[in-house]
C-alpha cells in the first residue's frame, strides 16, 4: 500500500490558490492529494509522514514554454556583447551554425547541458523548438519533459513543397510548427495549424519580435526583407499578401486564421492594442521572452496591456543564441525590473501556471492543487520570510536561494 507524505514549510504558494503560512501539501503516489494548514491536513492524515521543510517556500515547478535547446552550441552572446541590429544577430547565427553544424556529438552535448541546467533551476517542462529532432531524443533523459516542436520556414514555391512533403510523410505524433510570419509562406502557416488543429495540439510561433517583421509584411521593405532578399531567402515576386489586412504580425495572422486558444505568440512585441483584443478575443496565448528581447534590441512587450486584457503571459527563455542566461528566475527578475509595477506574484505564476496552460499541460503542471505532480520545489533564503509580499520580492528578484526537488 503507498504512504501518504505531508511536506510541511514555513510557505506553500499553490499559485492558483492564496499563500499559505505554516502549510502542507499531502502527496500519495507522486500526486498531490490535498493543500492546505498543516494542522488541519496533520488531523486529516494521523498515519501519514511528514517531510519538515522547516522554513522553505514550496512552490510548483517552473515551465519554460520557449527554448531552442538545439541551439545550445552557439552561444552568440560569449561572443558579441551586443548585436548592431536584428538581422545582423540572424547572419551571425546562421554563420556560427554553418561552422560548427547543426548535429552531432558537439551539438546534442551543448543541448543536453542546456537541459540538465534547466532542470537543475527548476524548470519541469520545456517547450523545446528546433529544426533537428535534437530536443525529442532527449527527452527520455529529462526528468520533467519535453515537448518538441519540429520548426518549419521558408518563403519560395520549391522550398514549401518540400517541406509539405516532408510533413506528409511524417508520423501523426511528431508535432510540427511555423517559425514566424516573416519567415514562412502564409500557405504553409496555414497547413500546419491546420495540422496541429487535427492533432489537438498547441502551435507555438514567434510573432511581431522585430518591428522590421512589420515593415515586410505590409509593404514588402525593409531590413528583413532586404536581408532575404540578399540571400535568395523569397522569391523575386515577393509581394505582401493581397486580401489580408498586413498592418501588423497579430492581425495577419488573424486574417489567415490561425489564431485560437492552442495558438501560442511568442515575444509579441510590435503589437497594438487592436491587435491585443484579437489576442483575448480568440483566447490565443503569449509567451515572452524578455532576457532575449533586451539582448537583441528588439523592444519590451506591453506586459500592462496584455494584462489590462485579462491575458497572462507564459514566460520562455528563448536560447543561448539570444540570450546570456537561459534561466526562468532571471526572465522572472528583467521582467519586475522592466515593469515594477507588476505584482511579483502575478510574475511568478507567468513563470509557472500560465506556461502549463499555453502548453495544454495545466492538469497537471503550472500549481500546487490535488490532482496535480508531486513533483515540485523547495526553497530556501538566507532571510527569515515575514509576509507575502516579501516571499514574492524574494522569488522573483533572485535573492540568494538553494533550490531542493520534492519527490525527486
Amino acid at each position: 500500500m503507498s504512504s501518504i507524505s505531508l511536506h510541511r514549510a514555513s510557505w506553500v504558494v499553490p499559485v492558483s490558490a492564496p499563500v499559505i503560512s505554516d502549510g502542507c501539501v499531502v502527496t500519495k503516489d507522486n500526486l498531490i492529494i490535498a493543500v492546505g494548514a498543516f494542522k488541519e491536513l496533520r488531523n486529516k492524515f494521523p498515519d501519514a509522514i511528514v517531510h519538515d521543510h522547516g522554513h522553505n517556500i514550496l512552490t510548483p515547478a517552473l515551465i519554460n514554454a520557449h527554448i531552442h535547446l538545439e541551439l545550445s552550441h552557439l552561444p552568440i552572446p560569449q561572443y558579441k556583447q551586443e548585436v548592431e541590429s536584428f538581422t545582423d544577430w540572424i547572419e551571425t547565427l546562421l554563420s556560427m551554425r554553418e561552422e560548427r553544424g547543426s548535429y552531432g556529438k558537439v551539438v546534442e552535448e551543448a543541448a543536453r547541458k542546456a537541459m540538465q541546467l534547466q532542470y537543475q533551476n527548476g524548470v519541469i517542462v520545456l517547450g523545446d523548438i528546433g529544426n533537428t529532432d535534437i530536443g525529442a531524443k532527449l527527452n527520455s533523459e529529462f526528468p520533467g519533459k519535453i515537448i518538441h516542436f519540429n520548426e518549419c520556414l521558408g518563403r519560395t514555391a520549391k522550398t514549401r513543397r518540400t517541406i509539405l512533403k516532408h510533413i506528409e510523410a511524417a508520423p501523426q505524433d511528431k508535432i510540427f510548427t511555423a517559425h514566424a510570419p516573416y519567415s514562412t509562406h502564409p500557405e504553409l502557416i496555414q497547413k500546419i495549424k491546420l495540422r496541429a488543429a487535427v492533432n489537438k495540439h498547441p502551435f507555438p510561433i514567434h510573432v511581431a519580435e522585430p518591428a522590421s517583421e512589420n515593415e515586410m509584411l505590409c509593404c514588402g521593405s525593409g531590413e528583413l526583407y532586404t536581408f532575404f532578399k540578399g540571400r535568395k531567402f523569397i522569391d523575386d515576386s515577393y509581394k505582401p499578401p493581397a486580401g489580408i489586412d498586413n498592418q501588423g504580425s497579430v492581425q495577419y495572422l488573424h486574417d489567415l486564421g490561425i489564431l485560437d486558444k492552442q495558438t501560442i505568440c511568442v515575444h509579441c512585441i510590435h503589437v497594438t492594442s487592436g491587435e491585443i483584443e484579437i489576442l483575448a478575443e480568440t483566447g490565443a496565448k503569449v509567451c515572452l521572452c524578455p532576457g532575449s528581447n533586451r539582448y537583441l534590441r528588439v523592444g519590451k512587450a506591453p506586459v500592462d496591456m496584455f494584462l489590462n486584457n485579462g491575458i497572462l503571459p507564459a514566460l520562455g527563455t528563448d536560447s543561448m543564441a539570444s540570450n546570456p542566461e537561459i534561466s526562468l528566475w532571471r526572465e522572472m527578475k528583467i521582467l519586475q525590473e522592466d515593469y515594477p509595477k507588476i505584482d511579483p506574484a502575478t510574475i511568478f505564476a507567468m513563470a509557472s501556471l500560465s506556461g502549463a496552460v499555453a502548453l495544454g499541460i495545466d492538469d497537471i503542471h503550472g500549481s500546487l492543487s490535488p490532482g496535480k505532480t508531486g513533483h515540485f520545489l523547495s526553497l530556501s533564503f538566507d532571510e527569515i520570510i515575514t509576509d507575502e509580499t516579501m516571499l514574492y520580492n524574494l522569488l522573483v528578484q533572485n535573492s540568494e536561494m538553494k533550490l531542493t526537488w520534492v519527490n525527486k
